[in-house]
């Protein structure tokens, strides 16, 4: 089924969406799935978005990489997986990403739900606007914190056997797809940051200049190459480790649908680009119009 972007139907809607990281590629419990296939003004998304049921609650679900995980982390086009679960009325993402620990006590198969964020990308579009509009959303705040506290409390509900669920983390994005080295690793310790992964930045700002509220949960997979008798990180040891906290992830995102459909949080982000907005709407031009269009209205 292909839509455009421009074409909003009831029955192809869903407040609440996943993007699936490395090693979590669909979502096992999703029942009465349809494939989707949008076109937006920047592009195809990473693959169909596949709407379902979770426990009798509507989900969009999206991976990141694509099946058979076929794009880098700087491959992603983020603006037009956010643009097209935008067009689908999306009000949350809980994002799952693969991350490495950069502190001794966030151990592997441990999950994180982090609060802050370090962009160190260098060759990604991070904004829907210029060429006709202007928007600065705050980022103080990177992640929703409502909807962390969602995460937080999902973990607890899901009685998960192996490994511990930490919260209020620093997560620094590096661009990849190369793994750090010894002295950046030590360099990003002493930044404060908590867990490095490769896919959180821009996705997560292009969530805000949406109105979207965006959180992460991250799993622990190794501990990148500072610590001084672990191993270092290899694609190899993450995604053994990654596919041990697959099945837990998902007990931990189904439990957490439930709680946002129950509760469907207000946001710091659902406001966001009300407030940021400098350029009026009757200021722009009707392409640009057009290409904000599922952001403008």
């Amino acid at each position: 089924m292909t839509i455009p972007h421009t074409e909003v139907l009831a029955t192809l809607s869903a407040d609440i969406a996943i993007i699936g990281g490395s090693g979590l590629y669909q979502m096992l419990s999703l029942t009465n799935k349809r494939s989707i296939t949008i076109q937006t003004p920047y592009g195809s998304p990473s693959d169909d978005i596949v709407l379902g049921e979770l426990e009798g609650v509507t989900v969009a679900f999206l991976t990141r990489h694509g099946q058979g995980h076929r794009l880098t982390p700087s491959e992603v086009p983020y603006r037009a997986n956010i643009y097209a679960l935008k067009t689908l009325g999306v009000r949350y993402i809980v994002s799952v990403s693969a991350v490495g620990s950069l502190q001794a006590h966030l151990k592997p198969l441990d999950m994180v739900v982090p609060d802050q964020m370090i962009d160190m990308t260098k060759q990604r579009v991070s904004t829907f606007f210029g060429e006709g509009a202007v928007a600065h959303v705050s980022m103080a705040d990177p992640l929703c914190p409502a909807l962390a506290d969602i995460l937080t409390r999902a973990y607890d509900q899901a009685d998960i056997a192996e490994g511990s669920s930490h919260s209020k983390a620093t997560y620094v994005c590096i661009e990849g797809p190369q793994f750090s080295t010894r002295a950046e690793s030590e360099w990003y310790r002493q930044m404060q940051a908590d867990i490095i992964g490769m896919t959180n930045m821009p996705e997560a700002k292009l969530a805000r200049e949406a109105s979207i509220a965006y959180a992460t949960l991250a799993l622990v997979t190794d501990f990148d190459c500072w610590h001084p008798t672990e191993e270092a990180v290899s694609a190899d040891y993450a995604i053994q480790n990654l596919m041990k906290n697959a099945d837990n992830a998902q007990k931990v995102i189904k439990e957490a649908v439930a709680l946002i459909a129950a509760e469907l949080p207000d946001s710091i982000a659902h406001n966001a680009l009300a407030q940021a907005l400098v350029t009026p709407i009757d200021a722009m031009d009707e392409h640009t119009k057009i290409r904000l269009a599922a952001l403008l209205a």
